[in-house]
């Protein structure tokens, strides 16, 4: 049996950056005994899982074997750096284990590339960035403004509510969904997802920020996307499958004056190992694209990584934590 004053075993999946591994040691090295296993030869990794109490992961798919998961019998705690836990294997993890994502660590920088896109589409910049180039001079062709738009945020957390911020203060009015219907932040109206008829039809602007699981998956098909304005701006920044690829391709294609910016893709290579579309998005002159890469600014993996180890010490202090994965929420 365990002595009652041994440390807790932490074992680091990912291989974190200098500065992040500086971070776990100062914060968590007194707290539990830590491990990095990315490069440890296979007994030492084996001997170290088998020892684990608490995983901090990244992308736990791509870092884990099948067969470690079963190896891990003291495992208590699983602290994600990810926002998002979609990718996580339940199947393979028991019940009783306890799964936090990093919830709000990625919020501002997304926030602004969601600015960024609505006004990158909204001002048509890079259709005329093309014109200019092929010689023609388009001065006459009107853009939009955000002023006194209504802007739908789909999934009214801490990435929505930073979204809000920065298209409010543009003058637009805020529309928010969330799943209890509340919120902190000022809105011009909030709502659950019985509402999302009425935020489709009357946003100018709708922005998807919705975690994907068992509701989300497949939210915005053909019968959703018809109830949006044809001047409507759509932008995701969340997971592509909330989105349904075929049905948006006909709608961008039927209808020139609608707009969408996607960062998030429903093939991409964190978890399917490549990127590809199904249609030819990029043909159009009314879509852009990004690639996932929202929340990629300087010093962003070390400001997620303190998040999460802050989360961790909630967890080891028995203290109440951050963004709890619910199980139900993603498997039946």
């Amino acid at each position: 049996m365990r002595s009652s004053m041994a440390k807790p075993h932490l074992v680091v999946t990912h291989k974190p950056g200098s500065k992040e591994q500086e971070l776990l040691g100062e914060r968590l090295g007194e707290l539990v005994q830590l491990t990095f296993i990315k490069g440890l030869a296979p007994q030492k990794r084996e001997e170290a899982l088998a020892k684990a109490d608490v995983l901090f992961a990244w992308n736990p798919p791509k870092e884990l074997s099948e067969d470690e998961y079963a190896r891990m019998k003291n495992l208590r705690f699983i602290q994600l750096i990810s926002a998002g836990a979609n990718h996580v294997p339940f199947s393979l993890i028991p019940k009783e284990i306890v799964i936090a994502s990093n919830v709000g660590a990625f919020a501002e920088p997304m926030a602004e590339h969601v600015l960024a896109m609505v006004l990158a589409l909204s001002k048509q910049l890079f259709v005329q960035h093309e014109k200019l180039k092929r010689g023609e001079f388009d001065d006459v062709s009107t853009s939009r403004t955000l002023r006194g738009s209504v802007c739908g945020v789909l999934g009214f957390g801490r990435i929505g509510q930073a979204t809000a911020r920065l298209l409010r203060a543009l003058g637009a009015r805020i529309y928010g969904i969330n799943s209890s219907g509340k919120s902190p932040e000022p809105t011009d109206f909030i709502g659950t997802l019985k509402e999302l008829k009425y935020v489709l039809e009357s946003s100018d602007v709708v922005v998807i920020a919705l975690p994907l699981n068992r509701s989300t998956k497949g939210l915005i098909g053909s019968r959703e996307l018809s109830w949006m304005k044809s001047r409507a701006i759509l932008i995701n920044v969340a997971r592509g499958d909330i989105l349904d690829e075929g049905p948006l391709y006909e709608r961008l294609v039927r209808d020139p004056e609608f707009m969408v910016g996607i960062e998030s893709w429903w093939i991409e290579p964190f978890s399917h190992g490549e990127f590809r579309t199904n249609y030819p998005f990029f043909d159009l002159p009314n879509f852009l694209g990004c690639p996932h890469n929202s929340a990629k600014v300087p010093g962003i993996m070390l400001e997620a990584t303190r998040l999460a180890v802050e989360n961790v010490m909630r967890f080891l202090k028995q203290e109440p934590l951050r963004g709890i994965v619910r199980r139900e929420d993603y498997v039946e």
